[in-house]
């Protein structure tokens, strides 16, 4: 019997693809039967080493920031039955240190960026039923000081997966986001509490004594947030649109 979580034959997009949680999200779709995969990251050479098995993939290098990445591809994902927006970089610093350059880098590619692939993906579904994850984060439910930039672009990706879902539910087409807590990927690495703690104890030790901070005790990994995105995007959730799932170890309790 099929699964209502099977994606046997379905075409899917996966931005932040070379690592963590898109890695995860590519390797899911893949053995759960997925025919066709467009992943985009910058780092081309991380993406080339996952291994995908029989899947037909296209590899798009560069960042998601780039209008012209979205102008080429956009005529290939015809067809396309899911998306996943989850691109994004970090940024450390106070709100009143920060120059603009730098609010201004973030923004171009966690907001900018995942604006771009959302509304190129809902277009590609334009026509038929579909459904599209965007990757926001607890950061932007919970203020949390020192990495404002990243907080402000998930807070905004929230809503604007909420919009969106409200603007193509009649089309057949759901959005949801979902905002994972703590998950042991690069994006730690420009927070300046997160380098200071790494160059006192070491990393392992530090994302140990972060997680006890949660309820549960631990971080998720990249794969249980991969399982939760692709439960939204299967026709298991097919009455769930306009919804920010929060998975995050009960930290924003």
């Amino acid at each position: 019997m099929t699964s209502i979580q099977d994606f046997a034959g379905r075409t899917a997009l996966v931005t932040g693809a070379a690592s963590g949680i898109g890695a995860a999200c590519a390797k899911a779709f893949a053995a759960r039967g997925a025919a066709k995969l467009f992943l985009v990251d910058v780092d081309g050479a991380a993406m080339e080493a996952l291994d995908l098995g029989a899947c037909e993939v296209h590899r798009i290098t560069g960042s998601v920031a780039d209008e012209g990445l979205w102008q080429a591809l956009e005529p290939r994902l015809t067809g396309l039955d899911h998306a996943v927006v989850n691109a994004g970089i970090g940024s450390g610093g106070p709100i009143a240190g920060l120059a603009l350059a730098e609010w201004r880098r973030v923004m171009a590619v966690n907001l900018d960026g995942a604006f771009m692939t959302l509304a190129t993906s809902l277009r590609a579904m334009d026509g038929k039923a579909g459904s599209v994850v965007v990757v926001a984060s607890t950061t932007g439910l919970k203020p949390v000081p020192g990495i404002g930039p990243y907080g402000v672009s998930k807070a905004a990706v929230a809503h604007m997966a909420r919009i969106a879902a409200a603007e193509n539910a009649r089309k057949g087409i759901r959005v949801n986001a979902i905002a994972p807590g703590g998950v042991d990927t690069a994006i730690w690495e420009s927070g300046e509490d997160f380098q200071r703690s790494v160059a006192a104890i070491g990393r392992e030790a530090t994302l140990k004594a972060m997680a006890k901070t949660t309820p549960l005790g631990r971080f998720a990994s990249s794969e249980e947030m991969a399982d939760s995105i692709l439960y939204l995007l299967s026709d298991a959730a097919s009455n769930i649109t306009g919804h920010v799932m929060v998975s995050d170890g009960g930290f924003t309790l």
